[in-house]
Formats: structure tokens, C-alpha cells, sequence
């Protein structure tokens, strides 16, 4: 592992002055009702870079009082879906003409790489959102044959106003895969972002304003959980809620949308996913993808392959192999292209993953390599692997949401999928073999809403993604996900003459 301190080649990146730190209510830039506002902090530097608005239940109140007058009376559900299509496609554009500004702030507000956020996340957002611009206008009912002398037909309606809750992980791309079909479906929304990545959701919202989307349909309340994020979950109208995050958070939105207008909630919540390598691969090459598949995003991906199994085979070969390419990883600033892995998004999370590495070694797994903070200022964390993990440690059962691997020995199939499926997450799993046979077979037995066969963050906009068991329930991406935003409306009339008349 190498810790980079600093580089001349990155020096001309023109970190953005912030621009936007209200909340955004109606298509206006507003203080929070008490004025209070919460620090926004630079990972790289532990340092302050902006003070927020601090929405709480009011401002929450005001943001669904626009967004529930844009629905009911407002334009955007009442569109063609031609019309919606357009705007959003300019939306779209705009969000590509921005992209280094909105690269930067993901950067400053949460250690994301900028060269991944410029050339991958970013675009990929704008790409979302013309994704969905182009089912705007494909959104249809059924004609139905029915089994009486009646005439009967679907409609797919919008289910009104939606209250989108986003992690702060992937603050772009979740706001895009929340916000996009949510739109192309005619629904209004408030969105929180997370209190840890306010700033590319301001911005976006600005954007928005300059697309033409009607002011009231798409709001940003800025604030903590535990009370803006609260009041969204409980809300008495808001139709819909959309959480992403921790599966303790999201026991809580359920509970409160229950409580409250019983108001459907859809969850992607935790994970703990398998990586599963069998013996019949090149292990040079899967021994990069397993690196990936943890270290990506310094490890905060929900869908982190982070409980590596390997075959007994080629257990020795892969350590030796997986410790060689674990030096040449680069930690240092987000903002130098040499880097692989920046800052952890904020004290609490890097406090929070070191905590778990002192479990490990307690608990008797073997540390590899890493293990300890990277020495620079910052939130930093040098790439740990344990070895000798049992299946009960808590580095084995608990998400991490850090650089942080387990490899773990196996020799069966039959002994790998049920270690696979010990655990109370079912958000993703990674297959390696060459035998059509063991990937067919694996695949249909791990309990988990995606699988990657040797491959792995095989991502796409066509592609459905959620959860099994405590993960969650519900699917983003795909058009699958717009069934998320629509409600289904069944009318019948008589054929001939009623007899009811």
C-alpha cells in the first residue's frame, strides 16, 4: 500500500467555490425556519467548508406543502409524457455541462474520487435521467379482456408526492436513480440528502430550476435524520417513501410511515455480500477484481464484496498474489488521478471502521496487511485484510462500510453457498468460476437480489437492483423501478346497455 501526500499534476483542478447552502423549497433558495445551519466537512482535512441550512420538521412541512400543491394542481403530473421527456432530457444536458464542478463537490464533501466522479459517476447520473426521460412517455395501462360483458382497462397513475431519504456514498448517482423515474412517472418529491454529502444535491436541484422543471415539484431539504429525515418518514402527505441506508435506520422509516398515513416505503438497505472465488480461475485476474470488489469507494459500497471465500486449491496462491497487488494501492487525495482510494466520508465513519478492525484482531482473525490509519491528516485508512475468519466474528457478520476484507477458506460448493447464505444480508453476490455448472448452480442458491458472475459492480441503468431479507425490498434502476412511483388504477363500464341504469 502507498500513501500519496501530494502531487504537482492535480494542482490546476479548480476546487468550486460553494455556491448553494439552503434549502431549496419551492423553487427558491431558503434559510431554515429556526436558522440554524451544520458544518460540512472536508474529509481530506477534518476541516469546515461550509455551513448548511438545518431543515427540521417545519421546513420538512413547508417542502411537501409546495411539493402537494404541485401535484394536485400544478403542471408536471398533468404533462404529456413527450413534455416531461424534454425537460428532463435538458436536465440531463445540464448536469453533463457541469460535471467538474459537481465532481469537485462530491470530492470535498466526501472523499470521492474526482477522476471517477468526472469521467464515470457524474456522466452516469446524467445518463439516469435520460434513461428514465425516455420512458415518460411510454408509461401505459392495459386493455383487458374480461369475463362479463364489460369493458375494462388499466391506468398507471403517479402515486403523488415522494419522499426520497439518499445515503451519502454515492450522493450523485442515488440522487439521479431516486429522482429520475420519480419524475418521468409525473410524481413531486422532497429529497434529504445525507447530512455527511448535502452539496451535490443543491446543486442538482439548482439545475433543475434551470431546466424548466416546475418550481414545487422537486424540493431539497438539507438536515439530519433523526429529525428532517424523521419527519419525511412520517409525514401525513407524503404517499411514498424511498430510503437508502443502514437496515437500523430503516427499521425505524417503516415504522414510521406505518404509524403514520401507512404510506408504502421502499428500502435498500445493508449488505455483507459473498465473493466467492473457486479454484478453476486465473487467480491473477480475479485477484484484482477481489480488490475492487472491497476497496472500491473506500469501501463504503453497500454491495462490497467484503467476505471473500476462496477454494482450499488456490487459497495460498491468491494470498500470496492478493498481498503484491495490495502495495501498489494508492491512498491519498481524491483530487490526484493516481489514486485508488481517498478519505472516509467523515470522523464517525473512520472512527467507526477502525473500531472493527480492533474486533477483528480481538476476536482472534489474523491481520494481513493494513490495519491502521494512513499517516497524513484526514480520514484515511490503509486497505486491511484479516485471515482466519470465522463465520461468527463480527469483521465476518457486521457491515463494515470500509476497506476492510475477510478471506475465508472453502471446499465445497455445498459447503460455500451455506456459508454464503449465513449471514442476515441478501443485497449482492460475486461468483468466479469457469464451470457453467457451479455458476448456475451458486446462483440459483444465494439468497440475494444480484448476482455478478465473474465480474463484479456490473452495474446498469437496465439492470434491477435491491435487496433480499434485511436488505431491503423494492428495486432501483430498470423499468422496473418506476413501478415504485405508479399506482394502478382498474376502471370497467358495460358493453351494451346496463342494466344498472
Amino acid at each position: 500500500m502507498t500513501v500519496q501526500n501530494g502531487s504537482a499534476e492535480y494542482s490546476h483542478i479548480n476546487i468550486p467555490k460553494i455556491k448553494f447552502t439552503k434549502l431549496f423549497i419551492n423553487g427558491h433558495f431558503v434559510d431554515s425556519i429556526s436558522g440554524k445551519r451544520f458544518e460540512s466537512v472536508d474529509p481530506r482535512s477534518g476541516e469546515v467548508i461550509a455551513d448548511i441550512a438545518e431543515g427540521e420538521k417545519e421546513d420538512v412541512d413547508l417542502a411537501v406543502k409546495a411539493a402537494r400543491e404541485a401535484f394536485d394542481n400544478g403542471p408536471w403530473p398533468r404533462l404529456t409524457g413527450c413534455e416531461r421527456r424534454r425537460i428532463m432530457l435538458k436536465f440531463a444536458d445540464l448536469i453533463d455541462e457541469n460535471v467538474e464542478e459537481l465532481a469537485a463537490l462530491d470530492a470535498i464533501d466526501g472523499g470521492k474520487l474526482y477522476k471517477i466522479g468526472k469521467t464515470m459517476e457524474i456522466p452516469s447520473a446524467a445518463e439516469s435521467i435520460r434513461y428514465f426521460a425516455g420512458a415518460a412517455d411510454k408509461i401505459h395501462g392495459s386493455t383487458l379482456k374480461m369475463s362479463r360483458e364489460l369493458h375494462g382497462y388499466t391506468l398507471r397513475e403517479p402515486i403523488g408526492v415522494v419522499g426520497h431519504i439518499i445515503p451519502w456514498n454515492f450522493p450523485s448517482l442515488m440522487f439521479t436513480m431516486k429522482v429520475g423515474p420519480a419524475l418521468a412517472a409525473g410524481c413531486t418529491m422532497v429529497v434529504k440528502p445525507a447530512e455527511q454529502t448535502p452539496l451535490s444535491a443543491l446543486y442538482y436541484a439548482h439545475l433543475s430550476k434551470l431546466a424548466g422543471i416546475p418550481d414545487g415539484v422537486l424540493n431539497v431539504v438539507t438536515g439530519y435524520g433523526h429529525t428532517a429525515g424523521a419527519a419525511i418518514s412520517s409525514h401525513m402527505d407524503i404517499d411514498k417513501v424511498c430510503f437508502t441506508g443502514s437496515t437500523e435506520v430503516g427499521r425505524l422509516v417503516m415504522q414510521a410511515a406505518a404509524a403514520s398515513n401507512l404510506k408504502p416505503v421502499s428500502l435498500e438497505l445493508g449488505g455483507k455480500s459473498p465473493f466467492i472465488i473457486f479454484d478453476d480461475v486465473d487467480v491473477d485476474k480475479v485477484t484484482d477484481l477481489a480488490l475492487l470488489g472491497t476497496l472500491y469507494n473506500k469501501g463504503e459500497v453497500c454491495v462490497a464484496g467484503s467476505r471473500v471465500f476462496v477454494q482450499e486449491g488456490i487459497y495460498d496462491k491468491f494470498l500470496v498474489k492478493l498481498v503484491e497487488k495490495v502495495k501498489t494501492w494508492v491512498v491519498g487525495d481524491p483530487f490526484d488521478p493516481n489514486v485508488h482510494q481517498g478519505p472516509q466520508v467523515d470522523k464517525n465513519q473512520y472512527e467507526r471502521i477502525l473500531s472493527f478492525i480492533e474486533h477483528g484482531k480481538r476476536e482472534g482473525a489474523t491481520l494481513l496487511t493494513g490495519g491502521k490509519p494512513s499517516d497524513r491528516k484526514g480520514y484515511y485508512i490503509e486497505p486491511t485484510i484479516f485471515i482466519d475468519v470465522a463465520d461468527d466474528m463480527t469483521i465476518a457478520k457486521e457491515e463494515i462500510f470500509g476497506p476492510v476484507m475477510s478471506v475465508m477458506k472453502f471446499k465445497t460448493v455445498e459447503e460455500v453457498i451455506k456459508r454464503a447464505n449465513g449471514t442476515k444480508y441478501g443485497l449482492a453476490a460475486g461468483i468466479m468460476t469457469n464451470d457453467l455448472n457451479i455458476a448456475n448452480t451458486v446462483s440459483r442458491s444465494i439468497r440475494a437480489g444480484v448476482i455478478w458472475i465473474n465480474c463484479y459492480f456490473a452495474f446498469d441503468r437496465d439492470l434491477p437492483y435491491g435487496g433480499y431479507k434485511m436488505s431491503g425490498f423494492g428495486r432501483d434502476m430498470g423499468m422496473e423501478s418506476l413501478d415504485k412511483y405508479l399506482q394502478v388504477k382498474s376502471v370497467a363500464m358495460p358493453i351494451y346497455d346496463s342494466p344498472w341504469l
